[in-house]
């Protein structure tokens, strides 16, 4: 589990969303867990607990992304100290950190990427991150966002 810099926001694995006492003596107050394959964690109360079942890979339902996208962004805008995480760590919780450090900055998709691969080991499968890209310019085009 690593820290992205400037922001209250980790990436990591899905172990790392099960280390309860690590997570709390961080001060993490959110878990956003990515991945289908891996068993719903179970926090404690006190934390928010979001969970989007996401493929490593092509699949994925636009909606379904861009809705781990918001609810990292939203937490990201509160400043919720948050745990993304996935399977392995290297693909869907770097994707998705990367996708809403976008929406939240208002800075290039691959950008932000490169800026959480400077943080953190990333492996992004390249069919995850095509379905991200295109899901994410699909809702801003039809929002009217840049």
């Amino acid at each position: 589990m690593h820290q992205i810099e400037q922001y209250p926001l980790w990436v990591g694995h899905a172990g790392d969303g099960r280390a309860i006492r690590q997570l709390l003596d961080q001060g993490i107050q959110a878990i956003v867990q990515l991945a289908v394959e891996e068993p719903p964690a179970q926090p404690p109360r006190e934390l928010i607990f979001c969970r989007f079942p996401l493929l490593d890979g092509i699949g994925n339902d636009p909606v379904l992304i861009n809705l781990a996208v918001d609810a990292v962004a939203t937490l990201l805008r509160s400043k919720i100290p948050t745990l993304v995480c996935c399977g392995g760590g290297m693909s869907r919780s770097p994707a998705i950190t990367a996708a809403a450090l976008a929406q939240v900055d208002g800075a290039a998709l691959n950008d932000c990427l490169e800026r959480v691969a400077e943080c953190y080991p990333a492996d992004v499968l390249p069919g995850l991150w095509d379905e991200v890209c295109r899901a994410v310019a699909a809702r801003d085009s039809s929002s009217g966002s840049k």
